[in-house]
Order: structure tokens, then C-alpha cells, then sequence
């Protein structure tokens, strides 16, 4: 679906970001990841070989994504696929957050989004082609107790992408908003077990969502299959907030 493609994505070392570093590149595409871990990026590309490489980097850095993104496109003449997936969670109640706890956050989720949207962008519509898919959650969309910081860091990514689907749709630039619910990642790993239980017998499907299922939506939501989806929030959480 993506053959031939160039593909940059953040927070690409594990979890939700390396199944979709995985996916692509079977599909054919070259990728290129960003992430703090060195060592987890270097297993990664001992695995998958010549199409895929790496870039360590706190995302939140402004000027090193616009360094990470004129190297890409020096190298390879373009940009066709963004996925935004870095992110952390400080959680706490808001009478509790500090203003480190909110900067942190906010920083990498929503900061580190915009870093790279507003240098790819620049590029794909320039090519008058390109998809910018944010990862966001089901949080952003509903809210959760004592993630005020990590709700409101995954609604800017919905506000981001909107804007970017109506700013440069007419340069035929596509954004999509992934919004997924509890998945099967270290994240989640360390929820308290009561926590884990109450999401369960809230959700339809009985289960937690596996990395690999939100990658197979992220390859068809970049693929040319999707060309008249844009703007839009597609929840993948097992039926959780029915």
C-alpha cells in the first residue's frame, strides 16, 4: 500500500511506534525513526536492514526536527508520510500536577508534534502530497481522571490535525488523528491491575488492543486507499467508550 514511500516516525522504539516502524517497512516503504534510545533504535535497524534508519532526539527540540527533516529529504528528495507518535504520561490529580509534570508532557505530545508537522508540512506541500497522522487517545477526545496534562496535550493533537487538513488540503496534503484506547504497550504494563480490570469490563471486545492493530489502521489511513479521509478522529479501542 505503501511501496516506495519515505516515512518519518517519532516515538519509534517501542510500543505503538515501532509496530508502525515494522508494518511499513514490510510494506515496502523506507522509514526512518526518531527516539531518545539509541540502543532500541540500533536493534531495531539490525532487524529491518536498509530501509529503515534512525535519529536520536528529544522531540520538544524545535530546531533538531528541522535538522532531522532537511537531512531526511537531502537524502531521499522527499517526505511522504509523517506519523507523530511520541509521547509520555505524567499522571496525577490536577490539585497535584506541578507546573514540571504539565511542561513535560505538553512538551513531547503536543510540542514535539508540531515540530515535525511545521517542517514536513513545508516539504509535502511543495510536492502538493503527503499524510500527517497524529497518535492521540480516547483521553483527548473524553477526558480521564488525573490525566489532565496527557487529555489536553492528545485534544491539541485533534485541533492539530483539523487545521492542518483544512490549511493545506488544497496542496493535497492529508491529516488524520488515530485516537486509540487501552493497547498493549510498557505504558499500560505498569497500570495498577484493578485499573486493568475496570478498563476490561468496559470494553465490547473483552480485551486490550495489540500494537500490531493500530499500525495496520496508521498504513491504511497513509495509504492511497484513504485518499478522501482527511480531518477526521478514528477511535481504535475496542468498543471502550460506547
Amino acid at each position: 500500500m505503501i511501496e516506495g514511500k519515505v516515512a518519518l516516525i517519532t516515538g519509534a522504539s517501542s510500543g505503538i511506534g515501532e509496530a508502525i516502524v515494522r508494518k511499513f517497512v514490510s510494506d515496502g516503504a523506507y522509514v526512518l525513526g526518531v527516539a531518545r534510545s539509541e540502543d532500541k533504535l540500533r536493534a531495531i535497524k539490525e532487524k529491518l536492514g536498509e530501509n529503515f534508519d534512525y535519529e536520536t532526539a528529544d522531540v520538544s527540540d524545535y530546531e533538531r526536527a528541522k535538522e532531522i527533516v532537511e537531512k531526511l529529504v537531502k537524502e531521499k528528495g522527499r517526505i511522504d508520510i509523517l506519523v507523530n507518535n511520541a509521547g509520555v504520561t505524567e499522571d496525577t490529580l490536577l490539585m497535584r500536577m506541578d507546573e514540571e509534570k504539565w511542561d513535560r508532557v505538553i512538551n513531547i505530545n503536543l510540542k514535539g508534534a508540531f515540530n515535525y508537522s511545521r517542517h514536513a508540512v513545508a516539504y509535502m506541500a511543495r510536492q502538493r502530497s503527503g499524510v500527517v497522522i497524529n497518535i492521540s487517545s480516547i483521553v483527548g477526545i473524553y477526558g480521564n481522571t488525573a490525566q489532565t496534562n496527557y487529555a489536553a496535550s492528545k485534544a491539541g493533537l485533534i485541533g492539530l490535525t483539523k487545521s492542518i487538513a483544512k490549511e493545506l488540503g488544497k496542496r493535497g496534503v492529508r491529516a488524520v488523528a488515530v485516537a486509540p484506547g487501552f493497547i498493549e504497550t510498557p505504558m499500560t504494563e505498569s497500570l495498577p491491575e484493578k485499573l486493568k480490570k475496570a478498563v476490561l469490563d468496559m470494553t465490547p471486545l473483552g480485551r486490550f488492543g495489540k500494537p500490531e492493530e493500530v499500525a495496520n489502521l496508521v498504513l491504511f489511513l497513509s495509504s492511497d486507499l484513504a485518499s478522501f479521509i482527511t480531518s477526521t478522529v478514528v477511535e481504535i479501542s475496542g468498543g471502550l467508550v460506547i
